[in-house]
């Protein structure tokens, strides 16, 4: 197979360069390295750019997050990460809860633990099915294929046509005010920078329906497919230059 023509690879973190939620393991980080000795490197996330900036233990990277409503650059100098861009976007909490509700009596989700829903200062949202005070054990029992919340994705997203709508976590949606997706942040970023989309390549594990990959898995993007993070290396070495 012929390399294709690359200046910029993209990375989604939980699940394609890591577990969720953990370190960056070593082997992963050294192919990182290795990347960064040929092209541009950059994270695009769900989460906030400083999360993701400490989970990955100041690796220095660019770092798009919440969707593409923050952007952080790494400073080699002070080695941390400088935010360029932290967009706060206000939602009609009301109007929030009362659709939530409504999703909630439909489909017999009546019973739940803690709030109703979660509100983060960016804007976003997420629509916790079992409530934000639910046990770990259960969140982690209550979907595991995603079935269930595949089932209802539909209505939640004709519920919420002014936010981008993700099958998150566990047991969740994640809400993104529109257009705010990986697909609309990455494109940003390349317009602001020169680069073509056909220069770059994002590589993420979920890509399927109400991932937030499935975006850019969806875009004129080019897209490594990742189903276990530690499968990183290999699906990587097309990329690897051959004197790293």
């Amino acid at each position: 197979m012929r390399k294709p023509k690359i200046r910029l690879m993209a990375f989604d973190l939980d699940g394609t360069l890591t577990q969720h939620k953990t370190k960056l393991c070593g082997e992963n980080r050294k192919v990182l390295d290795a990347l960064g000795k040929k092209y541009k490197l950059l994270m695009v996330g769900a989460g906030a750019c400083g999360r993701i900036f400490a989970q990955m233990e100041h690796y220095p990277i660019d770092i798009i997050g919440n969707y593409g409503m923050q952007y952080g650059e790494y400073n080699s100098d002070t080695k941390e990460l400088d935010i360029k861009k932290d967009l706060c976007i206000p939602c009609d909490r009301q109007s929030v809860e009362r659709r939530i509700n409504a999703i909630r009596e439909k489909f017999g989700y009546t019973v739940f633990a803690g709030d109703s829903v979660e509100f983060h200062a960016s804007g976003c949202v997420t629509f916790p099915i079992l409530g934000t005070a639910a046990r770990q054990e259960d969140k982690l029992a209550f979907d595991p294929d995603r079935a269930k919340r595949r089932r209802i994705y539909a209505d939640v997203k004709e519920a919420f046509p002014d936010f981008m709508v993700f099958v998150g976590g566990s047991s969740s949606f994640d809400m993104a005010p529109a257009p705010y997706d990986k697909a609309y942040a990455l494109g940003i970023y390349c317009r602001e920078h020169g680069i073509d989309p056909k220069e770059t390549v994002f590589v993420g594990d979920d890509y399927g329906e109400g991932g937030n990959d499935e975006a850019v898995y969806r875009s004129e993007f080019h897209f490594v497919k990742i189903d276990d993070y530690t499968a990183f290396p290999q699906a990587m070495s097309l990329f690897i230059p051959e004197e790293a």
